[in-house]
């Protein structure tokens, strides 16, 4: 797992103290619910330039990411604000190596909810919830599961059948050579084991639990539950590149569970969940290297107009 954790301390070098930071003309805040812990339970706030604000909305990180490296990553949270929307993107209890979707993840959610719409009196504005990767999947969670639901929900290529991720990294780990196997799938596969109490093969509820979208799942439990609510999810299947620089195939890829979840909600009856796939349109700043599980593969231009259409 050294791999993985090298790749989490990478991005742990981007959380810098920005209180008080300004960024083209938009106050950025660190604001930390226990100050003698900074790793955790904290958010960061950007602040739109000028009143009344057209909204609020929770921006969830990637698995690994700090606030500071989606702010690296995407200019959406300044266009957010720009244009009117609150933007705070939270680190909940587990820092960056939170899982999202777990029950602890999702209490801490709620708790930095209400520490900022207490502090900022947003009970009459529109809420937004969106995310990236296993970010997108807690928003998602956070969707179904809300007392209050938001206003419209987004996802960036995320991960929504646990039981999928759990039997692909088991056969990402079979495919490799004994001292090839990749940390991140190890690592995956004992955190999901630790979550719900086992594999997919003896705890199955426990999976259809975690999972924003189970697959397996006849009764359509989770999804049920927001199929009034705007919805978008953004993939780009560039198979090739996966095949190329993985060894990975469409069983592995999230865009598979993307396009099934939409296709199910839509039969349901919620034509305002759509899937946008996208092409040659993922790259990782700095070195703006080819990725299609990027946060790039948004036109945040687009999506905001989509967002403040909402009502």
């Amino acid at each position: 797992m050294n791999r993985l954790f090298f790749i989490i301390l990478t991005f742990s070098l981007f959380a810098t103290n920005c209180n008080g930071q300004k960024v083209s003309n938009l106050k950025i805040e660190k604001v930390f619910l226990d100050k003698s812990d900074t790793t955790k339970n904290c958010y960061t706030i950007i602040y739109p330039p000028k009143l009344p604000w057209t909204g609020y909305l929770f921006l969830m990180p990637g698995f690994g990411e700090t606030a500071e490296r989606v702010l690296q990553q995407t200019d959406l949270p300044k266009k957010l604000a720009l244009n009117g929307i609150l933007t705070i993107i939270p680190t909940l209890q587990d820092g960056v190596l939170s899982l999202g979707v777990d029950s602890l993840s999702q209490q801490t959610f709620n708790r930095i909810l209400k520490d900022v719409t207490t502090k900022h009196k947003l009970t009459d504005q529109r809420f937004f919830v969106g995310g990236y990767s296993i970010g997108g999947s807690c928003a998602l969670k956070y969707a179904e599961n809300s007392t209050v639901k938001p206003t419209a929900v987004f996802a960036i290529d995320p991960p929504l059948d646990f039981e999928r991720f759990y039997n692909s990294a088991k056969r990402d780990i079979r495919l490799s050579k004994s001292n090839e196997a990749s940390e991140e799938s190890v690592y995956m596969i004992e955190r999901l084991e630790k979550e719900t109490g086992g594999s997919p093969k003896t705890n199955l509820s426990e999976y259809y639990k975690l999972s924003p979208y189970s697959f397996s799942d006849t009764t359509q439990t989770a999804i049920k539950k927001i199929i009034t609510i705007p919805l978008r999810i953004y993939t780009e299947p560039d198979i090739n590149w996966w095949l190329k620089e993985r060894g990975e195939d469409f069983t592995s890829m999230n865009a598979t569970e993307c396009s099934a979840m939409i296709n199910e909600l839509n039969r349901l009856g919620n034509q305002k969940a759509q899937l946008i796939t996208t092409q040659n349109k993922g790259y990782r700043k700095p070195d703006n290297s080819r990725h299609p599980h990027s946060w790039s593969i948004v036109d945040n231009d687009e999506l905001i107009k989509w967002l403040l259409k909402q009502k």
